[in-house]
Parts: C-alpha cells; sequence; structure tokens
C-alpha cells in the first residue's frame, strides 16, 4: 500500500501503551462475565475438540491460565470435567467431559453455537470504541497531499477531503459516472495509517456476536510477540482482542437493509456483527448509491438517528435491544444528482458535499502518460492532439478519468491480436488506426434519427 501501509512490528513501547488500554485479565472478575457463562464456554471447547491441555485452551478461548485453571477446578467440582492420564513422559495434562459434562456441553451448544475466544463484555467494548475513535485522528494537508502524490487529482478538490474527513460528519462524493469517486474514496482509506483494537466477539445479554471479520479487519503482525519475549507477554494486552489496522467496509450494490442489522443463522445459532459495527473506529463507504436493492430513501432513514447521535440500535433475535457506538467515517458516492436520492432533512446532517467533475486536456495527458509507463505502450506526441481534436471536440464528449486505461486497455487488445508475436515485445506502439478502432469499440453508437447525427452513450 506504499509508505502508509502500517508496520507490522510493534515497539515495547506501543505493545505498554496497548496492555493499558486494554489490560490482561488477571482474574476471572477482570473478564466481565460469569463464571457460568465462560464454564459453558469451555465445555463447548471440550465438547468440540474431545480433550485438551490447559496451553491450548488458553490459546483457544484467549484466557490467562489461571482463569482458565479455576473454571477447570469448578467444572471438575460438579463432575462435569476428568483428568485423563498423561500419555508421555513431560506431557501436558489433558481435560475431557464426563457424561455429565457432555450433556452439559450439547445443552450449552443448543442455546449459542459460538466457540471461540471469550468475549468482551458489550460496556467493555463501547469503552474501547470511544477511546479510539477515528475522529481522534487528525489528518493534516501535508499528509493528504503526501497521500495522493501519484493521484491526477485538483488540489482544490484534495482540500475539500481533507477537512471532510476531520468533520467527524458523513460526507457525499456526486458527480458523473468514471470520474473517480469510487477510486479516491478508496484510497482515501491510505489516510487511516494507525491501528486500534477488535475484540474476536462481544457479549450482550450473555448471547455472543461474532465482530472480528478478517475480511474486514487486517491483523497487523506482531513479530516481536511471536517470537517469544517475555518482557512483552507479561506486558500485553487483553487477547480477546485483535490489533488491526483501522477498518474499512465497502459496500455497493448488493447491501440491503438486513445488512446493518445483527445477523443470526438459526441453524448455526450464531450471531454476526451488521456491517457499520464491523467499521466502527473506521471508514465505511457506500459506493453507487442509489443502485443498492434497498431504495436510497429506505437507507437514508436508517442512518438519519446514528449520524445525529453518534449511536445506532440494534437488537437480537430474542428481541432484546441494545446500543452501540456510531464511530465510523461514513462516506457515499453517487452518480446521482443528491437532491433526487434525499430531502432536504437527510441531505442537512451530511456535513460535506463533495463534486467530481470531468477533465481538462492537461489532467486527461497526465493521466495518459502514467497508464502508458504502466502498460508500456508508446505513442507519437501528434496521436494526442488528434484524439482531443477529432473525438472528443467533435463528439462534444467530456474527458473523464477512466477513459485512458480504459481505451488504451482496448487498443492494446487489438494489437495483441493482431500480431501474435507482440506477447515477446516490450513495449505496444499505439496508432491512429489502433486509437480509431478502440475509440468505436469503447462508446456505444445509438440508432440514428433521421435529419440528425448520430448519438453515442
Amino acid at each position: 500500500m506504499s509508505e502508509f501501509a502500517n508496520n507490522a512490528a510493534l515497539s515495547v513501547e506501543s505493545m505498554v501503551n496497548l496492555s493499558s488500554l486494554a489490560p490482561r485479565p488477571k482474574a476471572l472478575e477482570d473478564t466481565g462475565l460469569t463464571k457460568q457463562f465462560l464454564s459453558e464456554l469451555l465445555s463447548k471447547h471440550l465438547y468440540d475438540a474431545g480433550a485438551l491441555t490447559i496451553s491450548q485452551l488458553v490459546k483457544r478461548m484467549a484466557l490467562a491460565g489461571s482463569i482458565i485453571e479455576e473454571l477447570l477446578s469448578y467444572l471438575r467440582q460438579e463432575a462435569r470435567l476428568e483428568v485423563l492420564p498423561k500419555l508421555g513422559h513431560g506431557q501436558e495434562l489433558h481435560y475431557s467431559l464426563t457424561d455429565l459434562g457432555r450433556v452439559a456441553g450439547f445443552d450449552a451448544l443448543s442455546k449459542s453455537g459460538y466457540i471461540g475466544p471469550a468475549p468482551v463484555p458489550l460496556q467493555h467494548y463501547e469503552a474501547m470504541v470511544q477511546t479510539q475513535s477515528v475522529h481522534n485522528s487528525q489528518i493534516s494537508m501535508k499528509v493528504t497531499h503526501e497521500a495522493f502524490h501519484d493521484v491526477v487529482i485538483k488540489e482544490t478538490l484534495l482540500d475539500q477531503l481533507g477537512p471532510a474527513l476531520n468533520s467527524g460528519r458523513a460526507i457525499v462524493i456526486y458527480g458523473p459516472s468514471g470520474t473517480g469517486k469510487t477510486y479516491i474514496s478508496q484510497r482515501l482509506t491510505w489516510l487511516l495509517t494507525d491501528q486500534c483494537l477488535i475484540p474476536h466477539a462481544i457479549s450482550v445479554n450473555e448471547a455472543v456476536i461474532q465482530l472480528y471479520d478478517p475480511l474486514v479487519h487486517k491483523s497487523v503482525q506482531q513479530e516481536s510477540a511471536e517470537s517469544g519475549n517475555n518482557l512483552l507477554f507479561a506486558s500485553g494486552y487483553d487477547s480477546r482482542y485483535v490489533l488491526c489496522q483501522r477498518p474499512v467496509v465497502i459496500s455497493g450494490g448488493e447491501l440491503t437493509l438486513d445488512m446493518l442489522e445483527v445477523q443470526y443463522d438459526a441453524a448455526a445459532k450464531l450471531y454476526r456483527a451488521p456491517l457499520q459495527m464491523k467499521a466502527n473506529n473506521g471508514m465505511f463507504i457506500i459506493d453507487d448509491m442509489g443502485r443498492q436493492r434497498v431504495s436510497p430513501v429506505d437507507l437514508f432513514n436508517r442512518w438519519i438517528v446514528p449520524m445525529e447521535e453518534k449511536r445506532d440500535h440494534l437488537s437480537l433475535a430474542s428481541g432484546h435491544n441494545f446500543e452501540i457506538p456510531f464511530d465510523v467515517i461514513l462516506v457515499f458516492s453517487t452518480n446521482i444528482n443528491p437532491l433526487e436520492l434525499g430531502d432536504m432533512a437527510f441531505l442537512r446532517r451530511i456535513g460535506h458535499k463533495i463534486f467530481f467533475d470531468t477533465l481538462d486536456r492537461d489532467e486527461f495527458t497526465r493521466i495518459w502518460d502514467q497508464v502508458c509507463a504502466e502498460k508500456q505502450i508508446t505513442y507519437p506526441p501528434e496521436l494526442l492532439n488528434y484524439l482531443f481534436d477529432t473525438h472528443y471536440q467533435r463528439e462534444h464528449r467530456s474527458m473523464l478519468p477512466c477513459h485512458p486505461r480504459d481505451l488504451l486497455g482496448i487498443a492494446q487488445d487489438k494489437a495483441m491480436y493482431m500480431d501474435e508475436q507482440m506477447a515477446e515485445q516490450t513495449a505496444t506502439v499505439l496508432t491512429r488506426d489502433l486509437l480509431d478502432w478502440a475509440w468505436d469499440s469503447y462508446f456505444v453508437k445509438l440508432e440514428q434519427q433521421e435529419g440528425q447525427p448520430i448519438q453515442y452513450g
């Protein structure tokens, strides 16, 4: 991701800061969870695996060995646990469920199918989200311009996007299709260069909601921790959290209202977090707004309260309602006029409305040259003037950022088709004929009306 990618290695100082933010639970009471709940979770792990050692349970449940030992002792007193004979010299003791324990483990699985690290209580999660809010970090002009140094974009546009990210309010990016809205929106995520702690799961009334999603949350590998540094282990943070890059959720036409509610899999008896919850402490981009399977009005109505109060209201399958923080940079990207998408009540809550316009000749040329260098395409200097005067000007067509890559790609496809030796060459020579062919292949010619010039799509 360039120089703005996160550094994988963590310093001792960073680990100490994390341990202050999320200290390791040293006793069962520190977890915020009940003994009964954790005993049932441990029983499910044993029911699933058959037999486990303390070190394996520590890894599976992300809890300290002293807490695991306390839970094992409790289950043994309840006659739900047995210790298996050692299998060899120096081997750890293995623990498994008794018949009574297997019945209890099955009952626990019938209530909740979650088998994973111990969850974090909702109130702990709320405090963590607020502490590491994405709005705590202010992005400077220098950092913004450095992140876009290799992108052809107006400085005035950059200086709109930077303050918008800092504002804490929602952003709508709009303009004609092909003006680079999607690309620039996704490139904005490069500005989120710090990390945050994401819990594997959270507990709401002892119902467990899976939160950590490897497709959204990019874990920051801790080289020093993996090397077994005892000092870092002693001062480490709560293992129920995963240190990640700030999350980025991008949703397009597949978005439905159901995705913004807690998902319940009745067959597996599992809860999964909605998209905006996965995006907490990060960015949520809704691309191609107006193209979703849900109407813009319904989607906007769903967002009004969270945008205003910075709180979101969710519910479980049991009907229990709860609140979570709504700590995201919310970005809407659309090629539809925002006035056609929502009423003024909603648009008023969007702090920044940023218009993406078409290109001038200089901007187009810079993008064209970038793509040519990437694709190893050479062209005579007069060819661009021919493209501007013969095609764009004659057809009164606007120049869009997507055109250079698309036209050059089509032209290269034709060149490779015509010359079977092309694959062995290091560069493609763009000719007027190839450019004309690419132009005619790229744009759609509509039916000519009598007495009218040909219309183009």
